[in-house]
């Protein structure tokens, strides 16, 4: 894979200063096209050989292009409050917006080949890894990013004659760092790991650009020409929204049973009854919260259901039992300029808790195979595309300790009825209804069938959906606290086993 690199590429001078003009204005024009059409953002991914360019060759984009459009982010060793969330946080916080250029090093593939060249785990860890770059990757693209990826190669002859090179030159031997060092030891497996990486996510939609780093002027040449191609050819696609994919329809009942149907929902609590068992639960909240165990894990809490079903008084009911301290509640609404820029799980990994905290969440992720779905706010390929994005994320959270608890509140037509003509009586309450949800009201049978879809696609072992009987909303709440006590006692347990 990386015989082509290390045959010694080379460009003159005079070629180079020839040619470098005009690649420069070019990948100006296109830059300030990008900005301009603002309909995607640039991810270039720098990876490969200490020694072999890396620095050098953006520090050389950064004067081609210009750099107010450019962010470089580097990964080095995670702080506290990276190490406390998922590994994949750190890098959606840093994603560029529509029309910017992000630079990372040190990123989700230096990370793996670093810990596998080292020794810190074994084949299987580093292919769970790769498997969950190609899952970003191709998330990323669906939502219309352009990832260009590089690996700046050295043979391991060409690396020690760079590192004598330098040893022996008191002006530049600073240049080398304790990094070559332990690189220059660790070439062969590196080499190795590297190409094992290379070769299974290099893909159509994220391909890998293998760029030998001997002479400077072949590799600047070499990285502005394939970045200008691939911005032009991106520039000149047409918008996502033209394109219509093909979907498979996903299958519907045929005799007119559904899940919300089958709740049995005169499920009720007597005043007595609810306030006994709502102090009850609301301490065990407490206390699970400070247990010792809590220090390895976050809490998650995911609120979605019919309008007036009862989601904030639940999550008032929740947070009652806390200390403001410990917990955060993230209301979901109509996303904002910054938020549309991104893709939409974006907004969402702003906001994972870390862990010892609590967050909620009222609404969620769940908006794309609902709302979006109903009102065609997305087209079919998005939202059959985010079942699987969803249970992704979901997975990264639980396996890095999140608990994660969602709750669907189920009210019927009559109950939501009676509640919407309460509101508007009220003073108080009547910033609660909307013209929307009386709209909604009409498409009660649609938004049904999606909730359906959503609970059989989506409600996995890791991270099961609770459908809450909520015509009364006594019983709604005290089931709420039940199941997050349950699913915190859970996973205290098995994490001792």
């Amino acid at each position: 894979m990386f015989e082509s690199a290390e045959i010694g590429h080379c460009i003159d001078k005079e070629t180079y200063d020839a040619e470098e003009p005009a690649l420069r204005e070019a990948l100006l024009d296109a830059q300030y096209e990008l900005k301009q059409q603002a309909r995607f953002p640039v991810i270039i991914l720098i990876n490969g050989i200490e020694g072999a360019g890396k620095g050098e060759t953006v520090k050389l984009l950064n004067e081609w292009m210009d750099p107010r459009l450019i962010e470089v982010r580097t990964f080095d060793q995670q702080t506290d409050e990276e190490l406390a969330r998922p590994p994949a946080w750190r890098y959606w916080r840093a994603l560029p917006p529509k029309g910017r250029m992000g630079v990372f090093f040190g990123n989700w593939y230096s990370q793996m080949l670093q810990g596998r060249v080292h020794g810190q785990f074994k084949d299987a860890v580093l292919d769970q890894a790769i498997t969950g770059a190609e899952r970003l990757e191709q998330m990323l693209c669906d939502e219309g990013a352009l990832i260009i990826k590089f690996w700046f190669h050295l043979s391991k002859k060409q690396m020690k004659t760079r590192l004598k090179a330098l040893r022996d030159d008191p002006l530049h031997s600073w240049r080398i760092s304790p990094l070559d060092w332990q690189q220059s030891k660790t070439y062969d497996r590196f080499v190795r790991f590297g190409e094992r990486v290379l070769r299974r996510t290099s893909r159509d939609y994220a391909p890998w650009h293998v760029i030998e780093g001997v002479d400077p002027h072949y590799r600047s040449l070499a990285v502005g020409r394939i970045l200008l191609e691939s911005l032009q050819a991106a520039l000149a696609n047409e918008p996502k929204g033209k394109r219509q994919a093909n979907v498979a329809p996903l299958g519907r009942s045929i005799d007119q049973m559904s899940l919300l149907g089958a709740l049995d929902l005169s499920q009720r609590l007597d005043k007595a009854d609810y306030q006994e068992q709502l102090v009850t639960e609301q301490a065990r909240l407490a206390g699970l919260l400070r247990h010792k165990a809590m220090r390895r894990h976050a809490l998650l809490a995911v609120f979605e259901g019919n309008d007036a079903a009862g989601k904030g008084g639940a999550i008032r009911r929740v947070a009652a039992a806390l200390d403001p301290r410990q917990y955060r509640i993230v209301p979901i609404a109509a996303p904002t300029e910054e938020e549309r820029a991104q893709p939409y799980l974006w907004r969402f990994w702003r906001h994972v808790p870390a862990r010892g905290k609590f967050t909620i969440f009222d609404r969620s992720w769940y908006g794309r195979v609902l709302v979006e779905r109903v009102e065609g706010f997305c087209t079919p390929a998005d939202w059959m595309r985010a079942y699987g994005e969803i249970n992704d994320f979901e997975e990264q959270l639980s396996n890095a300790g999140v608990v994660v608890v969602k709750f669907w509140l189920a009210i019927d037509q009559q109950t939501q009825l009676e509640r919407f003509e309460e509101r508007e009586q009220i003073p108080f309450k009547r910033y609660k209804i909307t013209e929307d949800d009386w709209r909604n009201r009409a498409k009660w049978d649609v938004y049904r069938d999606a909730v359906g879809d959503m609970v059989d696609r989506t409600s996995t072992e890791i991270a099961p959906w609770t459908l809450v009987e909520a015509n009364d909303k006594r019983w709604a709440r005290v089931k709420v606290l039940r199941t997050i006590n349950e699913a915190l006692e859970a996973a205290f347990a098995k994490q001792k086993n």
